[in-house]
């Protein structure tokens, strides 16, 4: 499995965890060498002070799971911070950090959690069951952090909800916008974004012209007179 993360150390006394690319590109269930890996390095900031920059659209929700309880579990602040995208499971890992700052040009996503099921009607039910519970977990997850409901939660990841860092502080997903002189930005939201894919999808089919009904056939017309008929009610030529 390829590296996705890099413990450093700055010339001024900083720990910086990075988080770059996918979580995990193969499934960490299962895997006993890099869970171990990533534990141990980061066992070696115990009692420090660490930063944990995030660029990743996400990955594999248990290794998300783990890196997330891991943080939660370190003794010594997190902060977090986004310089590109947080999206899937690199959303969820986002939440573990004391503090959770994004730059002004970086995104956060979530969604529903996704899988690949192949078998029988029975298989099928399962995945669904699993799919579910999955959801709960991570919404626990963003509900401790966000202080947000878990139904608007639920709404949210159902729409695959993209958010730009203002819209994120305001709804309670990250602290603060970095390079900013305001501890809050929460009541300066005028141009906030969201983008829910879903919601988006019903607009424009909302707004789509209906097709007018073809009219019943009439008995007093004739077989080409009623194709006449069709043909200037759908604009044949």
């Amino acid at each position: 499995m390829r590296k996705f993360w890099n413990f450093t150390h700055t010339e001024n006394g900083e720990n910086i965890l990075r988080l770059d690319g996918e979580i995990a590109s193969e499934s960490w269930w299962g895997d006993e060498v890099t869970p171990k890996m990533f534990m141990s390095e980061l066992a070696e900031f115990s009692g420090k002070d660490i930063t944990v920059w995030i660029n990743s659209p996400g990955g594999d929700v248990v290794a998300g799971s783990q890196i997330y309880t891991a943080l939660k579990e370190h003794k010594g602040q997190v902060t977090v911070k986004i310089d590109g995208i947080a999206a899937s499971a690199a959303s969820v890992i986002a939440m573990a950090g004391d503090f959770v700052y994004m730059s002004p040009t970086s995104l956060f996503m979530i969604h529903d959690p996704i899988t690949i099921a192949i078998g029988d009607q029975n298989d099928m039910e399962q995945a669904i069951a699993v799919l579910r519970e999955c959801k709960e977990s991570i919404i626990n997850a963003y509900a401790l952090k966000t202080g947000i409901s878990r139904a608007k939660i639920s709404r949210l990841m159902s729409d695959e909800t993209w958010m730009n860092a203002k819209k994120a502080v305001e709804l309670g997903f990250a602290d603060k916008i970095l390079y900013t002189d305001k501890e809050s930005e929460k009541d300066d939201v005028l141009d906030s974004f969201i983008f829910g894919r879903r919601v988006v999808f019903n607009s424009l089919l909302s707004k789509l012209p209906k097709a007018k009904p073809p009219e019943p056939v009439s008995k007093d017309k004739s077989f080409m007179e009623e194709i006449e008929t069709l043909k200037n009610e759908f604009e044949i030529i």
